[in-house]
């Protein structure tokens, strides 16, 4: 090996074992980084109350019961006040479609959460399209928009995620998303 090129390779190892301390080094270094996966947070803007929430529900594989609790009381009925706890598999639903966007900081619209039967009832007497056995009651769905998202891409990132029922409202600008079995409208 010609000299100069021997006190290249001497001084990129000096400046590896600088950095890592040893392979060992290398190896914690890795593997701490690999161990700290980047928190599950949901930016939200509730279009009735104009009210916002900004929570970190989750952390790797645990969820905070502090946090799903701030969810479940932000998105109450708005009607009755009446909480109930979401399916906490929503939340993820949210946030992995944030990142399919490309928008993992992205604030969400909402539009309505939970909705208790006698809500969902008065909707459906007075004409609005709601079903009748919504998942909305049982906190597993939630309509909503992303500013500066079409609808037409919003559901179409939430159909490619393939988690749960995904309803398109073009005229009202909003999207249904919810956990239950697979299928759109």
């Amino acid at each position: 090996m010609p000299p100069a090129r021997r006190i290249l390779c001497l001084t990129l190892a000096l400046a590896w074992f600088a950095v890592f301390g040893s392979a060992r080094g290398v190896s914690a270094h890795l593997s701490s980084n690999a161990a700290q996966p980047s928190p599950y947070e949901l930016r939200f803007l509730d279009l009735h109350t104009g009210k916002r929430l900004d929570v970190v529900y989750r952390s790797a594989n645990s969820y905070d019961p502090q946090s799903l609790a701030r969810l479940n009381s932000y998105l109450r009925d708005r009607r009755t006040g009446q909480i109930h706890s979401y399916d906490p598999r929503v939340f993820d639903l949210l946030h992995d479609l944030l990142v399919s966007l490309g928008r993992p900081q992205g604030e969400i619209d909402v539009i309505c959460g939970y909705r208790t039967p006698w809500t969902n009832h008065l909707l459906h007497s007075t004409g609005h399209h709601v079903a009748v056995h919504s998942l909305h009651m049982q906190a597993m769905a939630i309509d909503i928009r992303v500013e500066g998202v079409s609808t037409a891409r919003l559901r179409d990132a939430a159909l490619a995620l393939h988690r749960g029922g995904v309803g398109y409202y073009p005229h009202s600008a909003f999207v249904h998303v919810d956990v239950g079995r697979v299928r759109r409208w």
